[in-house]
């Protein structure tokens, strides 16, 4: 590198900070400004399995894995089919991602990788950051470490974990439909907790068959794999199969006000700035959006961060995942109640944070008051003693 000083600085080339490249990149505004991009490992690996719904085309739909508009949701009481139209469920394989965005980046004149791992960021007149193999300085800084007050401080915020573990699974015969998905099955459950099974079928002898919990602790890892094969063969009902691909993951689920640890023009993204919905750990459109909303407010002048983050879902999002952490057994019954008395449709747009109040008031009188009505009051509590 000719100078180690950028106009902007983006550390991590996850979801969040790809998204950020990519929509700058596409901006002609950003033409002439020198971009970094600061990631510690090669970004060549299938880490992870995205998924989201979006209507209609896509700006990934050249290389999804695979999409859905049919669907069902299990409990133990219900079979409920979802057809989702006008959205789709679609799913992309991070290294499918990450071989685009790094395409595009290589092809740009005024961007530039560097792998390196950050060791601090400092801001001064400039915004100094310091790797473990150079130092570098930006005007702006997107970072998408998370803050470690998150990790150390014993605070009033809810913490729990979406974790899971997933197999892609062959068969030897046609066992799946490859048109029908399983959003959430709720029929195999770690005893009082919240937690589900979903099956993703890519063709009629593959699947990614994964078993998740929203709980406060881990398993080990022979209990994932217990899971995993009672639900395979005690529901699938499959005796044979060959498991060819694995992954497993941590999410944090919580309402730590994880974009308050921005500050001027050191901005959180990611993970480490909210952008993972607390309640139901997905990500990757919210990357898609707040990428597109932080070049909109650069071109106008505005702080970079100006309306990511809406007050309101967030509340949305505490006193649900409250109720969660107080009651996780009562996980199943809520969801049940989601599927059963609410369209899809309004439970996606409530979830991508686009409803109106008066819907959103629709959408809470489906669910019993009396566990919300409790977190309500230790929400506003804990406003009041801040």
């Amino acid at each position: 590198m000719s100078s180690t000083h950028f106009d902007i600085a983006i550390i991590g080339a996850g979801a969040a900070g790809l998204h950020l490249a990519m929509a700058i990149r596409k901006e002609p505004f950003f033409k002439n400004k020198r971009i970094l991009i600061l990631e510690k490992s090669a970004k060549d690996q299938n880490d992870r399995t995205w998924c989201f719904w979006e209507k209609g085309e896509g700006l990934w739909d050249s290389f999804l894995t695979k999409s859905w508009q049919h669907g069902h949701f299990f409990s133990e009481e219900k079979s409920i089919a979802l057809s989702l139209a006008p959205y789709s469920y679609k799913m992309i394989k991070s290294i499918d991602f990450y071989n685009h965005a790094q395409k595009e980046i290589a092809s740009s004149t005024n961007i530039e990788w560097v792998n390196d791992h950050i060791l601090s960021v400092e801001t001064r007149t400039t915004i100094y950051i310091q790797g473990q193999k150079a130092d570098y300085s930006a005007e702006y800084v997107f970072d998408s470490r998370i803050p470690e007050n998150f990790f150390q401080a014993k605070d009033k915020y809810t913490r729990l974990l979406q974790h899971f573990k997933g197999w892609v699974i062959r068969t030897e015969d046609d066992a799946f439909d490859p048109e029908q998905f399983t959003l959430m099955d709720f029929r195999q459950l770690w005893p009082e907790t919240t937690s589900f099974t979903y099956v993703l079928p890519l063709n009629k002898r593959e699947a990614l068959v994964e078993f998740t919990l929203f709980s406060s602790a881990l398993l080990k890892d022979t209990d994932y794999e217990g899971m995993l094969s009672g639900y395979v063969s005690d529901i699938l009902k499959l005796k044979k199969y060959e498991i060819v691909e694995q992954e497993q993951g941590v999410i944090p689920m919580s309402d730590f006000p994880f974009d308050k640890y921005s500050h001027g023009k050191h901005i959180r993204i990611g993970t480490g700035g909210g952008w993972v919905k607390p309640s139901t750990g997905y990500s990757f459109k919210n990357c898609e959006r707040n990428a597109r909303k932080i070049v909109e407010n650069l071109k106008l002048g505005k702080q970079a961060d100006q309306g990511l983050i809406s007050e309101k879902f967030r509340l949305y999002d505490s006193l649900f995942l409250d109720v969660l952490n107080r009651r996780n057994e009562l996980g199943p019954q809520l969801f049940e109640t989601m599927y059963s008395k609410i369209p899809v449709q309004k439970i996606f747009s409530f979830l991508d944070d686009q409803t109106s109040f008066a819907e959103d008031l629709v959408i809470m009188t489906k669910f019993p008051s009396r566990q919300f009505t409790h977190s309500f009051i230790k929400y506003v509590s804990r406003l009041w003693n801040m």
